[in-house]
Order: C-alpha cells, then sequence, then structure tokens
C-alpha cells in the first residue's frame, strides 16, 4: 500500500531515475492537454472579440501646435512625438505572442518529459515538481499566467513597447531551454 505511493525507483548505470513508467503517464497528459489549449484559444479570442474598440483620443502633437504660444520648445514636441499610441490589450499582436508564449511553455514541458525520459535530470526545478505530472503542468501554466499577468500591468501603466518585450523574452528564454533539453545526449548504459 505505502510502496504504491511512492514514485518507483529504477537503478541505470548507479544513479536513481523516478517515475521508470512515465512514457505511458505523458501520453495520457498529452492526450488531455490538446483540449485544454483548444479551450483556452477559443476563450482567448472570444474575449479578444467581446474587447470595445478603442475610443480615439485628441492627438497631442496637434494640440501642442494649435496652442498660442510665443516659441514651441521642440523639445515637447519631440517628447510627445515617442510617445507610443494607445491600443487595446487583446489585440492582434498581444494574441500573437500570447499564443506564442502558450506554445512554448507546452513545448517545454514536453522536450522537459523527453529529456528524463532519455535518463537526463532536470537542474533548474526540484524533483518534487518535475516528477509530478499535474505540478509540472501548473507549473508551467502558472509561467505563462505570469508573461501575461506582467504585460497586462505593463499595459496599464502604459509602457507598451514593455509590455510586448515581456512576451518576446519569455519566448526566447524558453526556446533557449528547449533547445537545450532536446540538444542533450540520452544518458543511458548502451547507448
Amino acid at each position: 500500500m505505502i510502496a504504491e505511493k511512492w514514485p518507483t525507483r529504477i537503478c541505470l548505470g548507479g544513479a536513481l531515475h523516478y517515475n521508470a513508467n512515465m512514457a505511458m503517464r505523458a501520453s495520457l497528459f498529452e492526450m488531455a492537454s490538446f483540449p485544454v489549449l483548444c479551450v483556452s484559444w477559443v476563450l482567448i479570442t472570444t474575449l479578444a472579440a467581446a474587447q470595445p474598440a478603442p475610443v480615439m483620443q485628441p492627438d497631442l502633437a496637434a494640440t501642442i501646435y494649435t496652442l498660442p504660444v510665443a516659441n514651441p520648445t521642440p523639445a515637447l514636441v519631440a517628447q510627445t512625438s515617442k510617445l507610443s499610441p494607445p491600443h487595446a490589450f487583446w489585440d492582434r499582436t498581444n494574441l500573437t505572442l500570447f499564443s506564442g508564449v502558450i506554445l512554448s511553455r507546452a513545448a517545454d514541458y514536453a522536450s522537459t518529459r523527453n529529456m528524463q525520459a532519455r535518463g537526463r535530470e532536470e537542474i533548474l526545478l526540484p524533483d518534487d515538481v518535475v516528477n509530478n505530472s499535474a505540478g509540472f503542468a501548473a507549473l508551467e501554466s502558472a509561467g505563462t499566467a505570469a508573461s501575461v499577468g506582467l504585460s497586462y500591468w505593463m499595459h496599464r501603466t502604459g509602457h507598451h513597447k514593455m509590455e510586448r518585450w515581456v512576451s518576446m523574452v519569455h519566448i526566447g528564454v524558453t526556446g533557449f531551454g528547449i533547445a537545450r533539453n532536446y540538444s542533450l545526449p540520452t544518458n543511458r548504459p548502451g547507448r
């Protein structure tokens, strides 16, 4: 009874490896994750379509030129031209970036599972998290939610370029981890 609760340990080449039957559990999770991704995509696109059209605000630079000023300062005009125009949070660019974050996190999950199935160890996360399929999937989802939340915070505070860069950097860092996971050699005896 107690032995069923603890993960099985297999000794390969002197190292203990958890989840010897991980391939069977991973395939069950992958079959269940596709509908979750589809439902989340539908929710995101529905929310984007339901967002009202942005209200056009008067052009600040045109207002400055129409004011009766003896000497308009070039610094003030240059400063207003650097401001990025406001946009809806769920616009096409953000939807594309958030989809990239979701797909890169899903690929990171798959590459980490593949790396473990080939006998390698995860170095960034504790074994308790990585060897638990639900816990690891929840961690990947939390990473995606944190990225979208940080982008939303940047959007609300008016940092529209940083809002986009959060997702771009997230995709890049996750892509590096995916490439690293797949490039590691198999660590099994006889291979």
